[in-house]
């Protein structure tokens, strides 16, 4: 299921943050763990100064000694990984490698060397998760545990709307809930009809908005129960109605202190338009757990952006 997982490192603390995950995850699946590391030289990022031979050299002997570090700590605990050094700038070559290499899973922490800051990933995560077009386990910097191993997830989040895309996050919830003895939680969220008026509804129009959220709530009711048997191991069901589903599923994840939630990166209305849908991405941008996004389109599938077709044009020229 994830037999490859791809752990990328800068060397900073920060992005260790990753490391319990990637252990945890590494044992619920048997996967095999590769960390990386992206060096780039002056040359390789624009506006950078350009990096003297000797000192690029040193800042590779580093890079290497940095991972060889990392591998001897994880094998003092018995988890055994691979190591990898790259060249050029990290989201490309991260995605590259992960792609060349047949990766199931990459696991990204929030902020690296450059720090935090208030934005809540940095631009390297978000170039990554934009192309990796594959599973992907953002885990907040801000959120550190010291020790690599003993991170237990008790209490999971799968958002269901109902649709196939949604499910295909079901697999992958239902095994990390097996291997950490942990809560599965499946919320619905019952989507509130809105009539945008400038003046109150009429009686008649608030009659019609009450009626279709009764039915669509009676059906959301249904999807779950006919779903449970389905998981093939003890869930929690979460029935929610709002005008806003982001919203409701923010407030469940403080209401249920969930400390993982695993979702597929579109739903129902989800469009190959973009690598995800409305709220996974409002997970990535606002959340504040550790996130597990199942992406449900391949790269084949996915329609580029004006921004990359222009920049395939220019260097088609």
């Amino acid at each position: 299921m994830l037999d490859h997982i791809l752990v990328p490192l800068d060397g900073s603390r920060l992005a260790e943050t990753v490391l319990p995950h990637a252990v945890a995850m590494a044992q619920a699946f048997g996967s095999r763990l590769t960390l990386l590391s992206a060096v780039a030289r002056g040359d390789q990022v624009p506006g950078s100064p350009a990096v003297d031979p000797l000192s690029w050299q040193i800042l590779k002997a580093e890079s290497r000694a940095y991972l060889e570090e990392v591998l001897a700590r994880l094998h003092e605990v018995g988890i055994e990984a691979d190591r990898a050094l790259v060249e050029g700038s990290p989201a490309e070559q991260i995605v590259e490698f992960a792609r060349a290499e047949g990766v199931d899973l990459v696991i990204l922490s929030s902020h690296g060397r450059s720090g935090l800051s208030e934005w809540n990933i940095s631009s390297v995560v978000q170039k990554v998760i934009l192309r990796a077009f594959m599973p992907v386990l953002i885990v907040r910097a801000y959120k550190r545990m010291e020790e690599l191993t003993g991170l237990r997830y008790h209490r999971l989040l799968l958002p269901l709307d109902g649709s196939r895309r949604a499910e295909y996050a079901l697999p992958l919830a239902v095994t990390l809930a097996n291997s950490h003895a942990a809560s599965l939680i499946l919320a619905h969220v019952v989507h509130r009809p809105e009539v945008p008026r400038a003046i109150p509804l009429s009686e008649e129009e608030m009659s019609v908005v009450e009626e279709l959220t009764a039915l669509n709530r009676e059906r959301g009711a249904g999807y779950l129960h006919n779903l449970e048997p389905q998981v093939g191991i003890r869930a929690e069901t979460r029935l929610l109605v709002s005008h806003n589903p982001a919203i409701a599923l923010h407030q469940l994840v403080e209401e249920e202190e969930i400390d993982l939630v695993v979702l597929s990166a579109h739903g129902y209305s989800g469009s190959p338009k973009w690598p995800y849908g409305s709220v996974a991405l409002n997970f990535i941008v606002y959340g504040s757990t550790p996130l597990l996004i199942v992406q449900d389109i391949s790269e084949e599938e996915a329609e580029p952006t004006e921004a990359q077709k222009a920049a395939r044009e220019t260097k088609g020229h």
